[in-house]
């Protein structure tokens, strides 16, 4: 007890040092050479233009005072089989966002806050009164500046090292036309490819060019739907895009997306197969694929109109309106908080992922307690059978294993479990066809050489079901039968369930 005390002594002790010695650093920051406070008298920045003082300039952050800022978001990294490489990987993370409005001024705070190496922030709007009141930096006297260079001044104050945090800011339209783009998407110095690209556009066409250009290249991307005319914080999911529900966005964005896939079918002269997207690549099953595209969306239904059209934009016509050509010129009816959430959900679901503790999003209905229970019934069933036939095919001195190798023995699971099992770790659809709930669904142990725990259970239709048992029969392993790609793809997402935060321990 007394060597517990000792060390927490210890911990609050060290970290009062070095709450100290970041006191006296940036104290010695904030003043001039004859030591009064320092109030800026230079010129706002200009559009276009980012603010020397703040954000240009680089000052070195001595590496305990970096240390302390990032300690909270180590310890939640760390575990023991990782140490700080969840960490290591974050600060050395390259990300993409693209929209800087609400949503994604809200991402780019918190993943500038978190450690992120590496920001390009693309916008090529200015803040406007409007936008104050879901913006997650701008001020009123921000207002006529563009949001790029308003959110860069603002994170550079929060890390004034320009070596810890690059801020890559863009004031620049994103169209998916490359000519026009030049090289907004190419990664930094041509280096490696973005880990992660943040998709916070509010327009349909360029925001499917740019879930189609992450699809085509494997690259990871987090999308936000809608998030007008909404307020139920309750309401708001993480899914693929098929499953975004009642948002209007998402459908018109599916819809955009299956247009560009048929125009490059046609033009090359193939056909698009169900659940494969387009044959030579299949880029469009993204749609269907969370682990490609994740999509932030309200399931709850808009509550409020958009703003009628004016008499005058119908005298002078709606062309005439717009802050660029092909931009929306309604006005969108927004509560600030909505954006601000979706926003930090997309900075959550970025960097848990490359922290290396991913979440499952429970993105899909829950499912009835029969249903649950007859699945739970039928695994213990099926346990029961395999046990009475292998059984006397024990390996001596074993009351588990055959001679075989294969696991005989009770399942290691309870009916609370099968609800996150179907509806968290599978969501509700078979894990080797992608079947949805209308179909035989059954959980089924995937590899038959473990017991029959959490993360060795996999939902399947039953028609794959017989698949998979009869390539057990033949081959002694069910999954000797399954594509090597989707066998890694289950795998991963096997690994991905723990149910309590002591069974890393």
């Amino acid at each position: 007890m007394n060597e517990r005390l000792s060390g927490q002594g210890t911990a609050f002790a060290i970290g009062l040092v070095a709450g100290s010695i970041a006191t006296l650093f940036l104290a010695s920051r904030s003043k001039n050479h004859d030591g009064t406070a320092t109030t800026s008298a230079d010129d706002p920045p200009t559009h276009q233009q980012i603010d020397k003082k703040s954000s240009s300039s680089s000052q070195h952050l001595p590496p305990e005072i970096r240390s302390e800022m990032l300690s909270r978001n180590t310890l939640y990294f760390s575990s023991n089989t990782n140490n700080n490489n969840g960490m290591e990987r974050i600060t050395n993370a390259s990300i993409l966002i693209v929209g800087l409005g609400g949503v994604g001024s809200h991402t780019a705070h918190m993943l500038a806050r978190a450690g992120v190496g590496y920001l390009r922030l693309v916008d090529f709007d200015q803040v406007t009164l409007s936008s104050l009141n879901r913006h997650a930096v701008a001020k009123l006297e921000d207002v006529g500046l563009s949001k790029a260079a308003v959110l860069c001044n603002h994170l550079r104050q929060i890390c004034p090292d320009g070596e810890r945090l690059v801020l890559d800011p863009v004031v620049k339209m994103y169209t998916g036309d490359r000519e026009k783009d030049g090289a907004v998407l190419d990664p930094p110095d041509g280096g490696k490819e973005w880990d992660v690209i943040i998709d916070a556009i509010d327009d349909v066409p360029t925001k499917a060019n740019l879930i189609a250009h992450c699809a085509k290249r494997n690259i990871r991307v987090i999308s936000c739907m809608g998030a007008a005319g909404k307020a139920d914080p309750t309401r708001v999911h993480i899914s693929d895009l098929r499953s975004a529900s009642r948002d209007p966005l998402a459908t018109a964005v599916r819809q955009k997306l299956r247009l560009l896939g048929k125009k490059e079918a046609k033009k090359a002269g193939v056909k698009i197969t169900n659940g494969s997207g387009v044959s030579n690549g299949g880029w469009l099953s993204c749609i269907d694929d969370d682990s490609k595209l994740a999509v932030v969306f309200s399931s709850e239904k808009v509550v409020a109109k958009l703003a009628p059209i004016t008499d005058e934009q119908k005298e002078e016509g709606m062309e005439n309106f717009g802050a660029m050509d092909n931009m929306r010129v309604r006005v969108l009816p927004v509560l600030g908080t909505m954006p601000a959430i979706m926003g930090q959900t997309l900075a959550a679901m970025a960097l848990c992922e490359l922290g290396g503790k991913p979440f499952s999003p429970v993105g899909a209905e829950r499912v009835g307690r029969n249903v649950r229970h007859k699945l739970y019934q039928h695994l213990k069933s099926r346990e029961k059978k395999l046990e009475e036939k292998l059984g006397p095919t024990l390996k001596e001195g074993s009351e588990n294993y055959t001679t075989n190798g294969i696991y005989i023995g009770p399942v290691q699971i309870d009916p609370d479990d099968v609800e996150y099992l179907m509806a968290e770790l599978w969501k509700n659809k078979c894990a080797l066809s992608g079947e949805r709930l209308g179909t035989v669904l059954e959980l089924y142990r995937w590899d038959k050489r473990r017991p029959a725990t959490p993360n060795n259970l996999v939902l399947i239709s039953s028609k794959s079901a017989q698949k998979f048992e009869k390539d057990f029969d033949e081959f002694g392993d069910g999954r000797e039968g399954v594509d090597a790609q989707l066998r890694r793809k289950v795998e991963a997402r096997l690994a991905m369930c723990v149910l309590d935060a002591e069974d890393e321990l």
